[in-house]
């Protein structure tokens, strides 16, 4: 699998080229900005990535003229998991490789799927 990107463009990023459909991928959301898709190593029963279609590094990119791109995947997160029919789900953003990004673009994880488990929070 291919790793972090430094380059500001996007030009090697794996994600931006599942944008410009280069790599093949179906989609489970996909508007104007946004993209969604499985995971290809997922981490829970639904384990979906949702991506801007503008290449932005990470969180710690984000600042006042692009910060409606977070409002964005969590909105369109929240669309894929009522269209699921989720009841609980978690949204997780990793920021840095010290905080487990392995690719360099933005992303949203939308996990969920779980059996229910009363009385167990996990975090």
């Amino acid at each position: 699998m291919e790793t972090a990107l430094k380059n500001s463009d996007g030009a090697s990023c794996i994600f931006c080229k599942i944008i410009k459909k280069e790599i093949p991928t179906e989609f489970i959301l996909e508007e104007d900005d946004v993209l969604a898709f499985d995971d290809i190593n997922p981490k829970a029963p639904v384990h979906i990535l949702v991506i801007p279609k503008k290449h932005i590094e990470s969180v710690s990119d984000l600042d006042s003229e692009n910060a409606g791109v977070a409002e964005r995947l969590i909105l369109g997160a929240k669309k894929i998991a009522e269209g699921k029919k989720l009841s609980g789900y978690k949204l997780v953003f990793n920021v840095g490789q010290e905080g487990g990004q392995i690719i360099s673009h933005i992303h949203l994880h939308l996990l969920g799927g779980w059996p229910s488990s009363p009385g167990k929070l996990e975090v």
